[in-house]
């Protein structure tokens, strides 16, 4: 998809990872604007032939199979997003953990085609014991990862919010002075609009809605909405994770998505939604999840402690409340 739109903005559009991306860039009279869709497609496509585990030869897919005692050397792009996830796995103590793809399968989330069901605590137990973010043993000299037997890496959590900082940043290379990336909901913004004003993003408000360009969001009103919450976006990201997206009800209790490594079961008390604001999309999609894993209460007194600018929903007996750090606040246009 791509079209003109007023004041010399584009939108382009397509499909990755199992979802949709799409683009307002603000290209010159007479840009190619084919071009350009198809050098973000080519970045996202190069996504998921490194990371995606519903893809049998990609590499992520290939290192899960490797022999125990064997090293794969990894792709430049995959190495730093493994570097990023290893950094926020040891800042969070765990709560993001690049190898709980044993896990996310077993609860029926994951590429294996598990019914998603409530798993034997035998088995919960046993497929903990292939996790661990320490376990990964790295090589420097040739970005090289040792496969210590049974590891499944699964970066689900981190490879959108990379893939709309490449697509940024091939589009920056490209002569592009101002872009606005979503891929999934993560959302990359870089320059100002071609009036002067910086890109806005309307956060979700209501329960079931994805962050979006104010322009494009559905502001319809419902009984448990917030106040929309429109951030400003001139050289950064945001990432929203939640429980709402994927979920099972099983024995009248309600199973998320989002499994927290270091129990080897969904997040008990997840916020409805954590959204992130950070310099670039892949943190501030693997500090979404973390701020998630650890709980409503938990994670608020983390990213407060940790000067993280975060948005908490959380439900309540009447509807939806929220808590945000000063940092985020910032972000607010006033």
């Amino acid at each position: 998809m791509h079209q003109a739109t007023a004041g010399s903005l584009a939108s382009l559009g397509g499909e990755t990872m199992g979802t949709r991306w799409s683009a307002r860039v603000a290209a010159r009279p007479g840009a190619d604007l084919h071009a350009l869709h198809a050098g973000i497609q080519q970045q996202l496509d190069r996504v998921v032939a490194q990371m995606s585990t519903w893809e049998p030869g990609s590499d992520i897919s290939r290192y899960r199979r490797a022999p125990a005692g064997t090293w794969r050397e990894l792709p430049e792009e995959f190495a730093a997003v493994l570097d990023c996830a290893l950094e926020v796995a040891a800042a969070s103590d765990g709560a993001f953990d690049p190898t709980v793809g044993p896990l996310v399968d077993l609860w029926g989330f994951g590429s294996a085609g598990t019914p998603r069901r409530v798993p034997a605590a035998a088995d919960i137990a046993r497929e903990r014991a292939r996790c661990g973010w320490r376990l990964l043993q790295r090589r420097d000299a040739d970005r090289a990862l040792l496969q210590p037997g049974g590891v499944q890496l699964d970066l689900s959590a981190i490879a959108k919010g990379h893939g709309a900082d490449l697509a940024a940043a091939h589009l920056r290379a490209r002569g592009i002075a101002a872009a606005l990336v979503e891929v999934g909901g993560e959302i990359r913004g870089y320059g100002r609009k071609p009036d002067g004003e910086p890109w806005r993003v309307l956060v979700e408000s209501a329960a079931d809605e994805r962050a979006a360009d104010e322009h494009a969001a559905d502001e319809h009103a419902g009984a448990d909405e917030l106040p929309p919450r429109v951030l400003v976006l001139e050289d950064a990201a945001v990432a929203t994770s939640g429980d709402r997206w994927h979920r099972f009800d099983q024995d009248r209790a309600r199973y998320a998505h989002t499994i927290d490594p270091r129990t080897g079961t969904p997040v008990a008390d997840a916020a409805a939604s954590v959204t992130v604001v950070a310099g670039d999309a892949m943190h501030a999609d693997a500090w979404a999840t973390a701020l998630t894993v650890m709980g409503a209460a938990a994670g608020l007194a983390f990213a407060r402690g940790h000067g993280l600018a975060a948005r908490f929903v959380v439900r309540d007996g009447t509807g939806l409340s929220e808590s945000m750090t000063p940092e985020f606040q910032a972000y607010l246009a006033t």
